[in-house]
């Protein structure tokens, strides 16, 4: 295997995609954000000085799973078909996971999308709730699945296909 996105001498470049055929893409990415029980619950009632924190969330990482091409150099600027972010609350945790499912038909995935969706959204709900909670910690963030393109279908190993 190796980097697609250097050239013969090791220079960054972004990948020609012309002669690729078009196809139908998926991804689905993952995150979380940790908090204190207080936030949690100030969340869930929508009691948040800013608002509420999950509505807003859902919108900023829709917005920026749409900027990807101009936040991430090398990356394609797509044509999405479908973009979803839903959350998920952990109660035992105090975790709030961010799932975000990209579509498009075309000649390169939506890994990208998906993952840097996710990831918006995360920073979204620490900026609302650090006034109450500023420990928040965000992580696991990953790609649990895609399918589409030249490599097919690919579940994350010890993840499965979660997202649903």
């Amino acid at each position: 295997m190796e980097f697609t996105h250097f050239d013969e001498q090791g220079n960054a470049h972004m990948v020609d995609v012309g002669e690729k055929d078009d196809s139908r893409r998926e991804a689905v990415a993952k995150g979380s954000i940790f908090m204190s029980r207080e936030c949690l619950d100030m969340v869930k009632a929508g009691s948040m000085s800013k608002g509420d924190v999950l509505g807003v969330a859902r919108i900023a990482g829709i917005m920026g799973a749409k900027q990807t091409s101009s936040l991430i150099p090398l990356c394609h600027g797509l044509n999405l078909t479908n973009l979803t972010v839903d959350f998920q609350i952990i109660e035992e945790h105090c975790e709030i996971q961010a799932i975000c499912r990209a579509r498009t038909t075309g000649k390169t995935g939506v890994e990208m999308e998906a993952l840097t969706g996710v990831s918006v959204a995360l920073l979204t709900i620490y900026d609302m709730c650090k006034a109450v909670d500023k420990t928040m910690e965000m992580g696991g963030i990953h790609l649990e699945y895609k399918s589409g393109g030249k490599s097919g279908e690919f579940v994350n190993p010890g993840k499965g296909r979660q997202g649903e």
